[in-house]
């Protein structure tokens, strides 16, 4: 009898892909219109954990539902495989809520709940966030015990349907069962590749605070003719004190905003790092940090963005000044920036320039953290070079993702080295009309995740904690 091998877990995991029952599957999961951000979608939410809880049973997975902490939110599902508590135990996450469908805005008449297969794209909504990529890592896992008849590990996982809401209850459910979700390693997936060709890990996030700045005089507006030049324009006002937080180029100019710590080793880790991408829109090379390159600029530095801007009626402009203004504003930022500290700076700064009036409020506050793992870390280095080994050269490394996710919790409320493998890309249209998935990516994504099962498997028994 012929001893079955990584090679044969890797075939076993593609197969699922070349022979479209993977598809099958994410079909089953998108047809769920489970958006977080829409009241009505309550009902598929639960549904949604109702679908995964089956596939994790048939796994040996034991799970349970539990109701979200903050009252109203959705609920989580804790679900552990354990093959013997003296072997590494690894905590697994996936959300299954979708943001809105957008139905109507898709080309070709796509409904956003229906998987499409175009010319090597799986379109639907939750396709690449975040239904397809922790099916990835089911389906390699699936994979990895079909062929060794066990997994050589344990396995505990912590789902939720409130993350395009700012994951509420993740933080106080972990807290709460912090024994239950003890674990060596957290591996999961979300965000895109670097590149859609070849595999990314990145080890943290960088945080998210949203905010609106609002300037409002009067009530109402008032004719142009008979006011101008008499009423101040507060549309006026909130641009001027927009521009004094960064120049023409985008450099942040309040100081407590520009981190320190972008470090000699973490430029080494992003020097040299491809961003363009042939799918995705031209960077402008001559935006932002001056003296950073485009990488450190998105995955070493921080930066501010306007959202949205509104005055008077856009839609249906109108002979009238305006009495008020608003925009929604955000700023992304790394490790080494307190966000207790960014809305009492800008306050500081926007009243040092004479913007007393411009009022700061709450846009949904603080989405995400910022944390970082060092690339350098064992866990990290064994992932490198179990992917290393699959891919046939090695991935791309950030230290953080460019975008934000609740890694806090994984990495401060548990305390665990956090490694994130993404099996989407940047021009996904996540968030947007078109969300896809591709086909070779997934197919790339089973062979690197059942490459990672299988090598976390072949740890020595009684093998714990980092290697």
């Amino acid at each position: 009898m012929r001893v079955m091998t990584r090679a044969d877990a890797l075939a076993a995991a593609a197969d699922r892909l070349d022979t479209g029952a993977f598809a099958r599957s994410l079909a089953a999961l998108v047809a769920i219109p489970s958006e977080s951000q829409r009241p009505q979608g309550a009902p598929f939410l639960r549904a949604y954990l109702d679908a995964m809880r089956g596939r994790l049973e048939s796994l040996g997975f034991r799970c349970t539902v539990i109701e979200n902490p903050v009252p109203g939110a959705p609920p989580l599902m804790l679900a552990d495989r354990i093959e013997d508590p003296a072997l590494t135990t690894v905590l697994t996450y996936g959300h299954g809520d979708v943001t809105h469908g957008q139905a109507g805005q898709w080309a070709e008449g796509r409904d956003p709940f229906t998987l499409t297969e175009v010319a090597g794209r799986l379109y639907g909504r939750g396709a690449a966030d975040n239904k397809g990529q922790h099916l990835v890592n089911l389906t390699a896992l699936e994979a990895v015990l079909s062929v060794r008849g066990r997994l050589g590990f344990n396995v505990k996982l912590i789902f939720e349907m409130a993350e395009e809401i700012g994951s509420p209850g993740l933080a106080e459910t972990a807290r709460h069962h912090r024994d239950q979700l003890r674990a060596d390693v957290f591996i999961a997936s979300d965000g895109p590749r670097l590149q859609p060709d070849r595999p990314t890990l990145f080890m943290g996030a960088r945080g998210a605070l949203n905010f609106t700045l609002a300037v409002d005089l009067r009530a109402g507006a008032h004719h142009s003719g008979n006011w101008g030049g008499l009423l101040a324009d507060p549309a006026m006002i909130l641009a001027q004190a927009l521009s004094t937080i960064t120049d023409a180029r985008g450099q942040i100019r309040i100081p407590e905003w520009r981190p320190r710590s972008l470090t000699p080793a973490i430029r080494a880790a992003l020097r040299d790092l491809p961003i363009d991408e042939a799918a995705g829109p031209a960077i402008d090379r001559d935006w932002g940090e001056a003296d950073l390159t485009p990488a450190e600029r998105a995955y070493g530095w921080n930066s501010f963005a306007i959202l949205a801007m509104t005055a008077g009626q856009p839609e249906a402009p109108q002979n009238a000044i305006a009495g008020q203004a608003r925009a929604a504003c955000q700023l992304r930022f790394v490790v080494g920036t307190d966000p207790q500290a960014i809305l009492p700076a800008l306050r500081r700064h926007l009243d040092s320039h004479g913007f007393a009036q411009v009022r700061i409020d709450d846009g949904g506050g603080l989405g995400f953290p910022a944390t970082r793992l060092d690339p350098d870390a064992p866990w990290a280095r064994f992932a490198i070079a179990s992917i290393t080994e699959t891919a046939g050269g090695a991935p791309h490394v950030l230290p953080n993702l460019a975008g934000s996710l609740p890694n806090d919790v994984f990495a401060e409320i548990l305390g665990l080295p956090t490694v994130w493998v993404p099996h989407s890309y940047r021009a996904c249209s996540q968030h947007a009309p078109d969300e896809h998935a591709l086909t070779a990516l997934c197919r790339d994504g089973l062979r690197v995740m059942a490459g990672l099962w299988w090598d976390l498997g072949d740890r020595p028994q009684g093998a714990k904690g980092e290697t």
